[in-house]
Formats: C-alpha cells, sequence, structure tokens
C-alpha cells in the first residue's frame, strides 16, 4: 500500500488528492501562518499596554477591552470553522487552516479553485479532481488571498494618510467615517443574503431580532457581559435556526 501511495503522490492524473495535501511541507507553512498569527497577537498586546497609560486609558478597561474583543471573535470564529469542516474534504487539514489562518474571503477565494479548476476541464470533488488540479486550485486560492494582504499593505499607508489630513479639517466627519463604513459594509453582506431565499430571509430576521434583544437587556439590566456575548449569541441562534429550518423543509 505504502508504495502506491508514493507512486500515486508523483502521478499529477491520480485521484488521490492526499498524497499531496497533506504533505511536511504543507503541514509546514500551516504552522508557520500560526506562528506568525501568534507573534502578531503578543506583540499588539504589549504595544496596547505600553499606549494605555500615553491615552489616560486605566487598566482596568483595557482589559474589559481585550475581553470583549476576545468574546466577540467566538461568534465569528463559529462561522470559520464551519466552512473550514466543509472544505477539509476538497482541500485537506494543512490546506485549509493556510487559508482561514490569512486575510481574505472564504467564498472569494473558493470561488477562485473553482474557476481555476473548470478551465481544466474538472470540478472540487468531482471524479476528475487529479492531483494537478488540486495544485492549480490551491495556487488560485493562495495568489487571491495574497493579493488581499498586498492590497491591505499598499493602501494602509495611503489611507492613513488621508485619515490624517481629515482628521485635521474636520474631526466629526472623520468619526463618522469608521461607523459608516462599517454598517454600509455588514448591510450590504446581509441585504445580498436577503433574496436567495425565505430560509436566508428567516434566518437573517432571527439573528438581528437576537442582537437586538440582547443589546436591549444588557441595557436594561447593566450587563456589559451580554453587550460582548451579543454577537456570539445572534449567530449560534441563527445557525440553530437554520438547523431546524433545513431539517423541517
Amino acid at each position: 500500500m505504502q508504495p502506491q501511495l508514493v507512486l500515486a503522490a508523483g502521478d499529477p492524473s491520480s485521484t488521490n488528492i492526499w498524497a499531496i495535501a497533506n504533505t511536511p511541507f504543507l503541514w509546514f507553512c500551516a504552522l508557520g501562518v500560526f506562528a506568525v498569527i501568534f507573534i502578531q497577537t503578543v506583540l499588539y498586546s504589549r504595544a496596547a499596554k505600553v499606549a494605555a497609560p500615553h491615552v489616560d486609558m486605566p487598566a482596568r478597561e483595557l482589559k474589559e477591552s481585550f475581553r470583549a474583543g476576545a468574546v466577540a471573535s467566538v461568534g465569528p470564529s463559529l462561522a470559520v470553522v464551519f466552512v473550514a469542516i466543509a472544505l477539509l474534504a476538497l482541500f485537506g487539514t494543512p490546506a485549509v487552516l493556510v487559508r482561514i489562518g490569512l486575510i481574505g474571503s472564504v467564498s472569494a477565494e473558493t470561488g477562485s479553485a473553482t474557476i481555476s479548476a473548470v478551465t481544466m476541464g474538472a470540478s472540487l470533488g468531482g471524479a476528475d479532481y487529479t492531483q494537478q488540479v488540486f495544485a492549480v486550485a490551491f495556487m488560485a486560492m493562495s495568489l487571491s488571498g495574497a493579493m488581499w494582504m498586498l492590497a491591505t499593505l499598499i493602501l494602509t499607508p495611503i489611507m492613513k494618510k488621508g485619515g490624517k489630513s481629515l482628521a485635521k479639517r474636520n474631526p466629526a466627519v472623520m468619526a463618522l467615517i469608521p461607523t459608516a463604513a462599517l454598517l454600509g459594509a455588514f448591510s450590504a453582506l446581509t441585504i445580498a443574503e436577503l433574496p436567495k431565499s425565505n430560509v436566508h430571509l428567516i434566518l437573517v430576521t432571527v439573528s438581528a431580532t437576537t442582537m437586538a434583544l440582547c443589546l436591549f437587556l444588557a441595557k436594561a439590566l447593566n450587563a456589559k457581559w451580554l453587550k460582548e456575548w451579543a454577537l456570539g449569541i445572534s449567530i449560534v441562534v441563527a445557525i440553530t435556526a437554520g438547523y431546524f429550518l433545513h431539517t423541517a423543509a
């Protein structure tokens, strides 16, 4: 059995993609990505602690900010985990870990992989999904994610200069822009889901109602922890509702 795997690993026409999807090199790349993320987290946390006294930010508020950020990441992380599980059967563990560990869009990168496979006359996960198709699809995904990072690297300093200039001229407008950008981004994502089906419409309504209820209770009960957990709770409730709606359908 082992010689067959060795031969399959060197055969681009073989459909045994696991012979190359779980190679030590890809595992090394995946672990390297998470090592960089861990180092960045430590550096940014230390930088925040150093900068806090200079902006008159008490240590208590700093700890609350760290806790709020950690809790708020639970909800979105669940969505990432579910998507990762779905992609494991197509790309293997190392490739999926590399993709979810970097900036990018799962839908955009999966679309890139699908397009690259179609141009080769194959389909992701199909009978014609060979090692060669896997390699090209994975490269397409990697290039797609790399462009996100390159755009961030180039555009962030430019936008920073523009932000400083605008803050000097009109501080009120600069204070509103980040909030407006977030509202616009999440509104665009939400509106895009509404026309897909009645189930999507119901789930958007359920998640929005859950979020509004959590924020109302947090304010009425003066429970800061509930405000921090609101996003995660709304996502879990929406996922649960989606499961029962899918089962009923």
